[in-house]
Order: C-alpha cells, then sequence, then structure tokens
C-alpha cells in the first residue's frame, strides 16, 4: 500500500463529496429485473401495476456511447438493456449497472483553484493519494464503517499516471442477496472489494470505481486469491478507461 495515503477523514470544505454520489445514483433493482421475463398480472378490475421509470439522463446515449453532462469526456456504455442495464447520471457521476455483476461509476470533478494548487504542490502521484484518501475514503467510511486500503499502486503508463487502489467496505456490496433462496436463513453480509482508478484529465480529476460482484454472487463457491481479485478488477478497469475518449482542454485566451 502507498504509505502517503492518509488513514484519516479531514474537513472536506466545499469540494463536493464523491461516494455520497455514487450512493445517491445507484439503483436498487425491483424483483422483477432479478427474474427476467417474470410477470404478474392485475388482479380483475384493477389497473395494472406501473413500472418505475429511471429519471432522465442529463447527459446523453450517442449510440453505443455515453456523452457525460459536463461534456468532457464519452465511454461505451458497459451494459446492455437485455439484461436489465440501467444509466444513471447527475453532472458529475454517471453509473451503470445490471441485474447480474455489473456496478461501475465514473466521477469526474473540474478541479476549482483549491485543487490546481493541491496538485501543482504535490505532484501528481501523491495528490492522486492525497485526494483518494482525504475525500473519496472518507466517503466509503462514512457509509460503510469499517471501510479500508487494502493495496495501491501508482501506475505511470496510462493518462500520464494513475493511481489504482484496491477498498474493502463491509456490508458495501450493490449484489448483496441477488442469489438468495427465498426462504433461505439470512447470512452476514458480505465484505465488498472495490477497484478504483484515480486520474487527472481534461482539467478535471477522475475516479472509475467498479465492485467485484463475484464476492457477493458466488457467495460459498467463491475462491479467488486476493492477486487474482486485484488482476480481474485491474482487468476490468483498464478495458473501461481505455473506451474513454476525453475532449481538449479550453484553449488559453491569447494563445
Amino acid at each position: 500500500m502507498l504509505a502517503d495515503l492518509p488513514d484519516n477523514n479531514p474537513s472536506i470544505h466545499d469540494y463536493p463529496p464523491m461516494i455520497l454520489r455514487f450512493a445517491v445514483l445507484a439503483t436498487v433493482f425491483l424483483a422483477s429485473s432479478l427474474f427476467l421475463g417474470a410477470q404478474i398480472g392485475p388482479e380483475e378490475g384493477e389497473a395494472p401495476l406501473a413500472v418505475p421509470m429511471p429519471p432522465p439522463l442529463l447527459g446523453k446515449v450517442d449510440g453505443s456511447a455515453y456523452v457525460a453532462a459536463n461534456g468532457i469526456y464519452r465511454v461505451t456504455v458497459p451494459v446492455l438493456p437485455e439484461l436489465g442495464g440501467q444509466i444513471t447520471d447527475d453532472e458529475n457521476v454517471v453509473t451503470f449497472e445490471d441485474a447480474f455483476n455489473t456496478h461501475i461509476s465514473i466521477a469526474s470533478f473540474p478541479l476549482n483553484l483549491e485543487q490546481k494548487w493541491e496538485l501543482d504542490t504535490r505532484g501528481l502521484r501523491d495528490y492522486l493519494a492525497y485526494f483518494f484518501g482525504n475525500f473519496v475514503l472518507g466517503d466509503f467510511r462514512q457509509r460503510f464503517p469499517g471501510s479500508s486500503i487494502e493495496s495501491a499502486k501508482f501506475i505511470t503508463g496510462l493518462f500520464d499516471g494513475s493511481m489504482l487502489v484496491y477498498t474493502l467496505l463491509p456490508g458495501g456490496s450493490f449484489f448483496e442477496g441477488r442469489n438468495s433462496i427465498m426462504g433461505a436463513a439470512a447470512e452476514p453480509p458480505v465484505t465488498a472489494k472495490r477497484g478504483n482508478l484515480c486520474f487527472v484529465r481534461s482539467g478535471s480529476v477522475f475516479v472509475i470505481s467498479t465492485e467485484l460482484a463475484e464476492r457477493a454472487t458466488q457467495r460459498h463457491t467463491y475462491d479467488l486469491t486476493t492477486e487474482k481479485e486485484d488482476e480481474l478488477l485491474r482487468q476490468r478497469l483498464l478495458g473501461l478507461a481505455h473506451n474513454m475518449e476525453f475532449a481538449q482542454p479550453a484553449a488559453t485566451p491569447g494563445k
């Protein structure tokens, strides 16, 4: 683990909290989405049940790509409607999820003056460690007490430098109970593992985060080692990152 990832949660001041936005965007699927094809009709004389619709997107879907609401990036949509895929977003965060094993969030926040100063002062490697420890990990811990960093690694060859962080979130799985059997005894919640990729691009700091769903969906047969977990999350995150296109930074007047 990188020694300079802080283990505290200082005041965030006015900078947007990130994982709270992830939690707001995370949609809990109805039971009907977990049993594709099952249909329950209304009783005689009753009106048909209304199916809740997801809120309208602030960004947009352009062919097979999602274009962010702030316009600074586009990414190939990693879920399929046929598998219960849904997209929810706000001005800074988009969440992709389906009814099986996908939950991905992409957050992008423009660097304000304070964060630009931190980046210039610390350098990219130390800034990403500072940002994740002070903002992302702190918000994980607010929602899932006991959350911790399992390991972290700085990747020099991706986006001029990126931070890959693996976190453990007690009770923090978005897939808890999706493979449970009706009438089965309740089991303690799993400790979710998330891979997080942090980098700076187009004047914004990005955090791509995805859960290793197999920990919850394969609870009793799951046997991956830590090394295999890390590699699987790394491949998924890098695959998503390589499918992203970024807008050019705005030109400085007079140049």
